[in-house]
């Protein structure tokens, strides 16, 4: 078996050397680990069981009451493993968090979820940067922008008031159908031919 793997590799040692057939090899292997991205997101999603950091919540509780609270007010699976995911870069990219859930998801959701993830962070500080010196109207320098209230209700409606220790969150597993379906695809990639017009 170990032998029939290598025989279904490239040979090439750099890839100026590449062929159509060595790619096509890259391509078959590559299918046999397909839907595993997300069994590792949600592996990195456990980590942030039990890690509080001063909250009244773990990180985990609170990204389970978002997305809970986003999938009880009807909002469809892309809008909810966004929610879920907001916050997945808080242990790995404190000083940048938001943009680790947005580029996580990127190839798989609409631009507008995008720049929402990207953005969170700084319009989640309309209800605490003013506790920190610091300026709690940040968000106001992207006032006019097509999604700022759409980003603003996120950061209001699911965001800012999941902190609740007695609130009934759905499990992980609940959502991880949603996400093998989110992410099935990309929607957008640079490895992806363009759709035929």
């Amino acid at each position: 078996m170990a032998d029939d793997a290598a025989m279904d590799r490239a040979k090439f040692t750099a890839m100026t050397e590449g062929t159509a057939e060595d790619w096509a090899a890259i391509g078959r292997a590559s299918q046999a680990h397909r839907g595993e991205h997300v069994d590792r997101i949600v592996s990195h999603l456990k980590l942030l069981d039990n890690d509080y950091g001063g909250f009244s919540v773990d990180r985990l509780e609170h990204s389970l009451q978002t997305a809970t609270r986003a999938h009880r007010a009807g909002q469809d699976e892309e809008y909810v493993v966004c929610a879920l995911l907001h916050d997945i870069g808080d242990i790995l990219l404190p000083a940048s968090h938001a943009e680790l859930g947005a580029a996580i998801l990127k190839p798989y959701i609409s631009e507008r979820n995008h720049w929402m993830l990207e953005h969170h962070g700084i319009f989640q500080g309309y209800y605490f940067f003013q506790h920190l010196g610091l300026d709690r109207d940040m968000r106001e320098q992207f006032r006019g922008h097509p999604d700022f209230e759409y980003t603003a209700q996120f950061c209001h409606l699911y965001d800012q008031n999941s902190f609740d220790p007695a609130y009934d969150s759905m499990p992980l597993d609940a959502f991880v159908p949603m996400m093998r379906r989110v992410m099935d695809v990309p929607k957008h990639s640079i490895y992806r031919k363009p759709a035929a017009a």
